[in-house]
């Protein structure tokens, strides 16, 4: 049986796995013209580097439409104090899920096509994920993040370049500048701060920034399993890698990528196939947003000539949907 804690809303249970750290291919530099969404529900994909809109108001959340939707099976809220770890990865003290619940996890977003097109299946089957972009793509892209917002998904932080930061080459201060960087450029895209969740790129964990992450009660996300679809050769083999996975785990928290083509294709049957096989979507949310740092906020804005804007709370736009 695995430590109770109070950090979370959920009892814990108890299931010990672990499997192999993954790694994952650079991410390319951003197109010069990206493609046009793949549907016209789709979310648009915008000019570089616009100036920020206000954020997105919420509204009440309109009943689904879809009577075989997945949807949420209960909203799990996480006090971040002290920089709690989650995903049987790397953390095996903490675990919310009961058997057959899921929470679905994106990386490397926002990108123009796989995350309208990630969002677009999200809504179309009433359930919600938790994403964690890339601050560049951030800044590439702010209309298509404040779109999970307004979607009303969780939003944490993936550092400002995925740069592996196990790499000796970097010095702690490096390091630290990666996640801060991170964070306050998907504030800026947002024009909110996001939630105090963070994921390390390729799920490397070096014991430095694990403290430091800690002091600033920002929690860590590793996962249960991972789809390995950035290596995938077609949707098809996401499918298959997740529910192989899953069929031997009975729950866990997934890793995908709204940034891979083959997982947004893959999204539409896998969730009917988590559906069928008796599977729920647990909601993360986090009690309170991160507290960005004011000197990484303006470094970011002034070396990128972004423009200024003033932020509220994220929470304040998502905790008006109704669970």
């Amino acid at each position: 049986m695995r430590i109770k804690t109070g950090l979370i809303t959920a009892s814990a249970v108890s299931l010990c796995f672990a499997t192999s750290a993954w790694t994952q291919a650079l991410i390319p530099p951003r197109p010069a013209q990206p493609a046009p969404p793949p549907t016209a529900a789709a979310a648009p994909v915008t000019t570089p580097t616009p100036a920020p809109t206000p954020p997105p108001t919420a509204t009440a959340k309109a009943p689904c439409a879809n009577p075989d939707a997945i949807g949420v099976s209960r909203v799990v809220a996480i006090d971040t104090t002290g920089g709690p770890g989650f995903g049987f990865e790397h953390f095996k003290q903490l675990d919310f899920l009961r058997d057959k619940e899921v929470v679905l996890t994106f990386d490397d977003g926002p990108w123009p096509v796989n995350t309208p097109s990630v969002l677009k299946t999200l809504a179309d089957e009433c359930t919600k994920g938790l994403f964690f972009p890339i601050g560049k793509h951030a800044t590439y892209y702010p209309e298509i993040l404040k779109q999970v917002a307004e979607q009303g998904h969780t939003i944490g932080a993936h550092t400002w370049s995925h740069a592996n930061l196990n790499n000796k080459k970097l010095t702690e201060a490096q390091q630290k500048d990666e996640i801060e960087k991170g964070f306050s450029a998907v504030a800026w895209a947002l024009g909110a701060p996001p939630s105090p969740f963070f994921r390390f790129p390729a799920l490397q964990h070096p014991p430095g920034m694990v403290t430091y992450l800690g002091e600033r009660n920002i929690a860590i996300w590793s996962c249960d399993l991972d789809s390995f679809d950035f290596k995938a050769s077609t949707a098809q083999k996401v499918i298959d890698t997740v529910m192989g996975k899953l069929d031997k785990l009975g729950k866990g928290i997934i890793l995908m990528h709204d940034f891979q083509k083959h997982t947004a294709e893959a999204l539409p049957a896998l969730l009917k196939k988590l559906k069928a096989g008796g599977y729920k979507v647990v909601q993360i949310k986090a009690k309170a947003p991160v507290q960005t740092i004011a000197q990484y906020d303006e470094e970011l804005q002034k070396s990128l000539k972004l423009p200024t804007v003033s932020t509220r709370p994220l929470s304040s736009v998502v905790q008006t949907i109704s669970e």
